[in-house]
């Protein structure tokens, strides 16, 4: 969300930014932003001088009702005062209702512009402009065939979703056995790993109220993502930054408290699987999944070194499992309202012989410390932080990377020698089937 003072300054770069995201029916919320406020401050300055005069009245009122005990006619005079200190507070109450009524308007129309992005974001329609900067450890395709990943799962045991699909529908799964294990090796390697970087672990509460939502994501991607508890101000989290930049809802920061570092494990729940397409069978868009994640809150000429350094730290986890990666710069159509600047990791499929997404790391700048009224207070001033998120691990995704680039042509899996402490010591999967 934009500080209304900028757009009021700058509303032609505003237009540009919306432009630029390709949201040109979002151009007339720049003009219907700047009435209101100016609406606004009208109204504020009208009340500020009704307060003004009721004081002056109040004391006038005083000063007459003295004068009255010995000149009876000061008595009229005062008179006249009082009824036009009562309709000044008449009028003072009316105005108050309409600066409420004004500020929760503008907010609701704030909340609908897009953040500014940073000028090195290439310029975009959607994610077909995506552009690849780099790529880490060489893709290989082995002369043996890459079966689909559950598959691959259901020689070990590993996976059943029929009996999913019976208890809870589509986009749900049962892991067994190894697999499981492997899963569970993946996310505890994923925390360690991020603790070892100094960040410090958390399990956030998995449900969120409606502010807090409002804080952390534009309402479109609310409507598309969220599951909402029925009958209670609570929706499932769809990833832990929501709750655990939540956390800081109303809070005061002092400088020596930046920047605050947090990994996070949790469930997340999503109602939306995403485009059509062969990949959209097995386990690569589902309802609920588990995921590693990382979250930085810091001052804001750090930020843009934190996102160099957090998405760094993707790169490096993966490879460490020797899984090819890439990172992809996000165009300016493929963010979402609230991001300054993102990018994408993507690992290389072998059996597809492309890349896939795995891993998103985002700078929110300062949107999501104003939506939560989240603050600095330093000798410079007050100010807002600036927050980013980055995924370390969702393992349904980093499994199917782990499996295709670690199979061997008999059908076993490496562990990867990272991973080995967390799987009992296991350096091979050997299948059941």
């Amino acid at each position: 969300m934009l500080d209304i003072k900028f757009i009021r300054e700058n509303p032609d770069a505003v237009r540009e930014n919306i432009c630029k995201k390709f949201q040109d029916e979002k151009l007339p919320l720049v003009d219907q932003a700047l009435a209101l406020d100016e609406e606004n401050r009208a109204t504020i300055h009208e009340a500020q001088n009704l307060r003004t005069e009721r004081n002056t009245l109040s004391k006038l009122v005083g000063v007459l009702m003295a004068q009255a005990k010995s000149d009876p006619s000061k008595l009229t005079e005062a008179e006249k005062a009082k009824d036009q200190v009562k309709a000044n507070a008449d009028r003072l109450a009316e105005l108050e209702n309409k600066e409420a009524e004004l500020a929760q308007e503008i907010r609701r129309v704030l909340l609908q512009i897009p953040n500014m992005i940073d000028p090195s974001v290439p310029i975009g329609r959607d994610e077909s402009c995506n552009v690849e900067v780099e790529r880490f450890g060489e893709p290989q395709v082995p002369d043996y065939e890459i079966p689909y990943h559950t598959d691959i799962m259901e020689s070990f045991g590993g996976i059943d979703m029929d009996a999913a699909a019976r208890v809870a529908g589509a986009g749900f799964y049962y892991l067994l056995g190894d697999v499981a294990r492997l899963h569970s090796a993946v996310l505890s390697y994923a925390r360690d790993f991020m603790i070892d970087k100094g960040f410090t672990y958390c399990i956030p509460p998995f449900m969120i109220h409606g502010s807090v939502v409002e804080g952390v994501m534009s309402r479109s991607d609310m409507d598309t993502m969220m599951y909402k508890v029925e009958g209670e101000d609570l929706y499932l989290i769809g990833t832990s930054e929501h709750s655990m930049i939540g956390r800081f809802i109303d809070h005061i920061f002092t400088e020596d408290q930046l920047p605050q570092t947090l990994t996070s494990y949790s469930p997340c729940f999503r109602k939306e699987k995403g485009a059509h397409g062969i990949e959209e069978r097995g386990i690569y868009r589902i309802h609920q999944f588990e995921k590693q994640e990382m979250i930085v809150i810091c001052n804001p000429e750090d930020s843009m070194e934190w996102y160099d350094k957090m998405w760094h730290y993707s790169v490096e986890l993966f490879r460490s499992m020797d899984i090819p990666v890439r990172q992809i710069e996000c165009c300016s159509g493929d963010l979402a309202d609230l991001k300054v600047k993102s990018c994408d990791i993507e690992a290389w499929s072998p059996r597809q012989k492309k890349y896939f997404e795995v891993c998103s790391c985002s700078n929110l700048g300062d949107a999501q410390a104003r939506r939560l009224k989240m603050r600095v207070k330093s000798e410079r001033g007050t100010y807002l932080p600036h927050t980013l998120n980055n995924t370390v691990a969702a393992p349904p995704r980093m499994l199917i990377a782990l499996l295709e680039n670690n199979l061997q042509a008999d059908g076993t899996v490496k562990v990867p020698v990272v991973l080995q402490p967390y799987m009992g010591g296991k350096e091979i999967l050997i299948p059941s089937k």
